[in-house]
Order: C-alpha cells, then structure tokens, then sequence
C-alpha cells in the first residue's frame, strides 16, 4: 500500500504477516498497555475482559468486516490499525499501535494516510475515533491530521472522541 521511511503498509490478512506474528501481538501490546494505564494492570492476555482477548485471539474473526492495515518492517510486524466498515457513510480508526522500538519514524502517520485514503476509496464521508484523554501524543497526532473534538458517543470517562470529514 505505501512506504513510511522503510515500514510498508499493507493490508491484512494478507501475504504476511500471520495473525500471531502480526495484529495478535500488536494488539496484545496495545490492550495491556492500555489497561495498565487505566490503572487495570493485567499480567497477560487471559485477563483482559472478554471482547479484547477475544480481538487478540481472533483477530480474522473479529474484524472479518473491517480493514486491518499492518505496518512492515522487512518481515517484522511494527504497528496496526483498524478501520471499521463504512456505517452511515463513516468509519471508525480503532487499535492505531506502534511498536515502541518503532516509535518516531512516522508509522502511526503512514498508517493513518492509508486508513484515511482506504475511507477515502470506500466512499466515506466522515472518519471518527476516540482516544485516552492522557494519551496525549496521539492526541496530537490525530489534530495534526485533521480530527476535532466532537460530542462523545461514548462515556466512559476520560475517553475524546474525535472525527473530521475525508
């Protein structure tokens, strides 16, 4: 799909990665880091409510409607991201992840560029998302963008929601 600085995007399920060496184990990451800062540390997946081991587990199952983009660092799964089949005319941008070792060479920016341009192609009118209000580096990130913060369609607390037009 595109090339951010030698990290390939592509789409999965594809030629790779496999489910564990890919989305499960970013995915993984993702919701145990998510949960230790929610102050709900987890000691591994087994623990997570029931709809995230489920995402980790069965990632094709899961999100069989959606897009998952896998960023690609020669054979080495570095980042993901899910956008959800168009509903309405919008999309939602779920589970954007970068490896920590793969932080600030612009994989969460090129993975946004193709989900973005994937809504783009598939007709959608409006992408959303929300987001930790203390994760605030993709706070920004998502403002550098183009996303605005929108009436929540969530409560839980501490949670921005956000969406602009493609």
């Amino acid at each position: 799909m595109s090339d951010q600085r030698g990290v390939a995007i592509v789409r999965w399920p594809g030629r790779f990665p496999s489910a564990e060496g890919g989305p499960a184990a970013l995915l993984t990451a993702y919701h145990l880091r998510t949960e230790a800062e929610k102050g709900a540390a987890v000691a591994g997946v087994d623990e997570l409510p029931e709809r995230y081991r489920a995402e980790v587990s069965d990632p094709r199952s899961v999100f069989a409607d959606d897009v998952v983009l896998v960023a690609m660092s020669g054979d080495t799964a570095v980042g993901c991201l899910v956008v959800t089949a168009p509903a309405d005319g919008r999309s939602e941008i779920k589970r954007l992840w970068t490896d920590p070792a793969f932080r600030g060479r612009g994989v969460a920016s090129g993975l946004l560029d193709a989900a973005l341009a994937r809504a783009s192609e598939d007709g959608v009118g409006t992408v959303r998302l929300s987001v930790w209000r203390w994760r605030t580096e993709a706070v920004a990130l998502y403002e550098r963008f183009g996303f605005t913060v929108t009436e929540s369609w969530d409560a839980r607390d501490q949670l921005v929601c956000m969406e602009r037009a493609v």
